[in-house]
């Protein structure tokens, strides 16, 4: 696969389709058999709150991976992402009911560099609360 946005049909600020992705603790269930990450604050109610967090949180790895699909998404390429980093400020809470949590997130184009790159800077927030910090991405265009 390859990008295909064009470089040059890119500006800064450009704004990426904004995506909600929802997260249940069947989610969670799911994504710590994939990753082997079987913490118990992320699926067992009790022990997360023994250890001072308000409930069962998302994984931060999925929470960061759930973001980047605004970008892959918006690419068509997930390979044309070629750095991605983030800072994780608030855990993504999820209530054990039949809505569980959101995932908020939206990206702009921020720069233009060279190599037809462009970094994208990405804010994801839940319940109102932005969960990822400095979460950018750079990305290979056409």
């Amino acid at each position: 696969m390859t990008a295909k946005i064009s470089y040059d049909d890119v500006e800064v600020g450009t704004e990426l389709p904004a995506q909600t992705f929802p997260v249940t603790r069947a989610t969670l269930v799911r994504y710590a058999g994939a990753s082997g990450d079987f913490n118990p604050i992320h699926w067992n109610e009790k022990f997360a709150m023994e250890v001072g967090l308000p409930d069962v949180i998302a994984h931060g790895m999925f929470t960061m991976a759930e973001a980047i699909r605004v970008v892959t998404d918006w690419v068509s390429d997930p390979g044309a992402v070629v750095e991605y980093g983030v800072r994780f400020t608030k855990p993504v809470v999820v209530p054990n009911d039949d809505k569980g949590a959101t995932i908020d997130v939206s990206a702009k184009v921020a720069a233009k560099m060279d190599d037809k790159r462009v970094r994208v800077d990405l804010v994801a927030k839940s319940a109102d609360q932005k969960v990822l910090g400095m979460s950018r991405a750079v990305v290979q265009l056409a």
